[in-house]
Formats: structure tokens, sequence, C-alpha cells
């Protein structure tokens, strides 16, 4: 097959399979995403290198994807520039001119870029950086993500000084309290949800390309840490799809891992690339991020509560399942098309597993094609069971957890009751609702911070990329839930964490319940 047939036709199964009804592999359990993609681009210490990247990030940007970017090599505010004699106005200066042109450009013409910006913990500025978001509309085309390693956290824990080093001549600015330091990112993150963290060590240990170099930021919601002009090229399974008469389909979902997988390589191909750097990286890694979503609805069908130790076994289960027929229809695939080019010099070489594909699996948060599916998002619990989604300026969604007049109608739920779980979002505190049917529909907030956490490292332990999920809290958290469980998670081997406040913004996307009008409808 030519090359502008492959890519018609690949642009074709793309528009099909967000079609609620489609007959490819919607039906199949199966949601791919666009064939654009968002990437990371290097920011080194120079003028040129810095306004380089900017022109393509607009690139990028006009195109449709989305970029990531470590700001960490830039030296720090108040440094001498010797070839003037001026002073450096530091990375979140530069930050707020990367912020402006994304929100110039917008993505494709259509919509707001999305970025993500890293700096290191033992950067100089970066107080200025923790606290960059936490003034309304600033760097709001920004996710903010501080990475730090395996010794910082341990400095962290003992209370212990951190020195914060100058990037440019590696000299020490200043000493600071490792613990002090990691509370004010829990304040500021209390405070506005970010920034988040990176573990630097946690996510180059599973880099399968390391003679390519050290991976130092992520992709904007961070499931996928890329190299230098590497990209995301995801897909999401629909656990839902997955489930008849109260037991999963394992034959089924193998035959659409297959399939996914294979989709998802040709994608590399018919792609068509922003940048002549991004091709030969991204055809030289051949890197997939096959995913899941609507893992809650999956466990709802299956009659267990997300908050169980049965529901950690169910998640270790599955995707263990699709790590492993992932990755024999990466070697089929490889036996029959070639490994990835890069791959004698790979991890995978030194452990003799030919693989056409760098990694394999990825977790996003899915938000779109989740709405478009009709489930839940990623591998998050139901956020609540009837919410408002705010989408534009002055619009919302009503939405209501398919499933819960089913449930209502089984455990024979009467109608006062039904409005009041409606109004609430969630069964809380309503009167009536039977212990087992509540626990079924917990929702984000009720269930404990670190029991999130737990979720989100039983799936990363079978993911080769990363796995975006949020640690939802309720509006009284403290910044000191914050630190417990941004130090869990690194414990427990996630290579990165993101918590939200329930109403810690002025303004949000999600909000509990509908109002009684609003019932009428539902």
């Amino acid at each position: 097959m030519r090359q502008e047939p492959l890519r018609n036709f690949f642009e074709l199964l793309t528009s099909l399979v967000f079609l609620p009804n489609s007959p490819t592999l919607m039906n199949a359990g199966t949601s791919l995403g666009q064939l654009s993609a968002c990437f990371v681009l290097p920011v080194e210490d120079s003028i040129d290198s810095i306004f380089t990247t900017l022109k393509e990030m607009a690139i990028i940007h006009k195109s449709g994807g989305g970029t990531g970017f470590s700001f960490s090599a830039l030296r720090p505010k108040g440094d001498i520039v010797a070839s003037t004699g001026g002073r450096a106005s530091g990375p979140v200066s530069f930050m707020r001119i990367f912020d402006v042109a994304t929100d110039v450009v917008k993505q494709g013409g259509r919509r707001r870029g999305a970025n993500m910006g890293v700096l290191r913990f033992n950067h100089p500025d970066i107080r200025e950086f923790i606290r960059a978001k936490e003034k309304p509309g600033f760097l709001e085309n920004f996710n903010l993500s501080v990475a730090i390693t395996d010794e910082e956290i341990e400095r962290v824990k003992r209370g212990e000084k951190v020195e914060l080093v100058n990037p440019r001549d590696g000299k020490v600015w200043e000493r600071v309290n490792a613990r002090e330091l990691f509370e004010t990112i829990a304040e500021s993150a209390w405070r506005s949800g970010e920034p988040g963290l990176l573990f630097l060590d946690t996510i180059n240990r599973a880099n399968p390309t390391p003679h390519l170099g050290d991976i130092v930021a992520t992709n904007p919601c961070g499931e996928v840490p890329l190299l230098p002009y590497e990209s995301c090229n995801l897909g999401s399974l629909n656990l839902a799809k997955f489930v008849r008469g109260g037991k999963i389909q394992y034959d089924r979902l193998r035959e659409v891992v297959w399939k996914a997988v294979h989709f998802l390589d040709n994608v590399i191909e018919a792609n068509r690339y922003p940048l002549e750097a991004i091709e030969k990286m991204v055809k030289g890694n051949r890197k997939i991020g096959l995913g899941v979503m609507g893992f809650a609805d999956m466990l709802v069908q299956l009659g267990i509560p997300y908050f169980s130790e049965k529901a950690l076994k169910i998640a270790a289960e599955v995707m263990h399942f699709i790590a492993l027929e992932a990755r024999m229809a990466s070697l089929d695939l490889a036996a029959r098309r070639g490994t990835f080019p890069n791959y004698p010099q790979s991890v995978w070489a030194k452990k003799n597993l030919p693989l056409r594909n760098a990694t394999l699996l990825s977790i996003a948060p899915t938000g779109s094609i989740s709405i478009i599916a009709s489930c839940s998002s990623g591998i998050e619990p139901l956020f609540a069971l009837a919410f408002r989604r705010y989408v534009l300026e002055h619009t919302e969604l009503v939405e209501v957890h398919p499933l819960l007049e089913e449930m209502f109608q089984r455990f024979g739920i009467p109608e006062e009751i039904r409005k009041a779980v409606l109004e609430r979002g969630t069964m809380a505190g309503i009167e009536g609702i039977p212990e087992t049917l509540h626990r079924l529909f917990l929702t984000a907030l009720e269930i404990p911070p670190d029991f999130h956490v737990r979720v989100q490292a039983t799936f990363q332990k079978y993911v080769d990329n990363a796995v975006s999920k949020t640690v939802n809290l309720p509006e009284s958290a403290t910044p000191q839930d914050v630190f417990r469980v941004y130090l869990l998670a690194h414990e427990l081997g996630c290579k990165g964490i993101t918590v939200y406040r329930y109403e810690s913004r002025p303004q949000q996307v999600l909000y509990l319940g509908v109002s009684e009008a609003q019932c009428e409808e539902c």
C-alpha cells in the first residue's frame, strides 16, 4: 500500500472510532486518539536555543499537538550574562513567553494548547516556579511539575539540607532545608493543584534507550516520559466493554490488544510530523502508549467496590494481562516488520526481547474520549454520580452515571432518595441507601488519598511508560495530606503524582451534583 492511501485509510479509521456506534474498534472496546500527538522539546541555555524551541512549539501547536519542556538548564534569575553584562531573568520569565505564544497560536487553531513545564528541585528559582500558578490567570496554558531524585527525597525525609545549583556553572547558590522546600510544594498544590511531582530516578530506571540520554520531561499530562523530540502515540481500551455476565472476557481483550498495538504501530507511519527531528526520533524508537479507561465502570459491573483490596487485585490482573499480550503483539510485529531502529543498544536487546516498539503501555487521563465513549475516565474512581461539567465559558453539561438508574431499580430505591442522590452527586449521608450499594458507588472524594495512590501504583507495576491519575482530595484536606501523598507515591514506585483539592481554584471543570430543575431532565 502506498503512503498516501495508507494515510487516508488511517484518517478515516480515526474518525470512525470517535463515533458511538462505530462498527469498527469502538464496539470492540477500543477508542484511539487523533494522529496528532504531544512532544517533548529541549530548552537549552541560550537565547537562540530558547527562541528556536519557541518556534518549534508554535509549529507543533498549529498542527494540533502539545508540548513538554524541562526549563532546568536555564540559568537562574539574577545570574550575570557575560555577553551583555546584564542579569538573567530566570526560567519562569521565559515560561511566560511560551505561555503567551501558546495562547496566541492555539492548538490547531481551534483550542488552547497544552504544555508541561518541569523544573528541577535543586534549581535556584524553584520557589518562584512552585508558586507560579497560585496567581489566577498566570501560566494557564501550562501544567507544572517539580522533578526530584531519590537522594533528594531521602533528604526530605531526614530534614537535611539540599544544594540549589546554578545549571550554567554548577556553583551552589544556596543551601536550604529539603523538607521545608518540599512542604512549600505540598502547600502550593493544596492551594491550586500545582505543581505535581516527577520522580526522575524512577522514570529513568525504566528508560528503554538510556544510550540516547536521560528523560527529564513528559508530555502535558505526564503519562509519557519522553526524550527530546519524541512524541506520545496513545490509544485506550474501554474496560467496561469487556465484562459480560459478571465476568471479564479475556479472550476478547486479547484480540483487541493485538489489534490496538498493530494500529498504533501503523499510526507511526501514517502520521504527518511537524518537524524532521521529531520524525527521526519517533521512527527510531517507535514508542506507543496503549492504555485503559472505564476501570471504575468495570468494577461496578463486576460488583466490586473501587475502595477494596479486590479492586487492586483486578487492577493487577487486568493490566498484567494487557502488558503480556501487548508485548507478544509487538514481538510478532517485529518478526514480520523488524525491530525499532534503536533496538540494538536498548535494554530490550540486552534482554533478548526483539520488540517492534521501545514502549507499549501508558495510562492517559482520557478526558475527551471517555466522554465520547460514555465511560469513566482512565483508572479514576467515579468523580460523582451526577455532576456538572463546564466545557466552555457559560456552558455546562449535566452527566449522570449510566449504571446508576439500573442499580436504583435493582435495589428498589424510592424516587425521593434518587433525587437526593442526584442533587448531591453522592450517596454519602443519605438515609435509606443500602451499604452495599453505597460502597459500590463511592465517589472520588470519599476514597482515602492513600488508596488513590495504591491504585496508581498497582497499574504502574505493569506500565512501561507512566500513569496519569489525580488524587482528588476533599476541600477539608490539609497541606500535610498532600505531603504524605507525595511521599507515598514515591515509596510505591509511581513515576509522578498529581493532587487536586476540591474547589481550591476559583473555577474548575467538574462540580458535584445537579439542580432540581436539571434532575427533571436526567
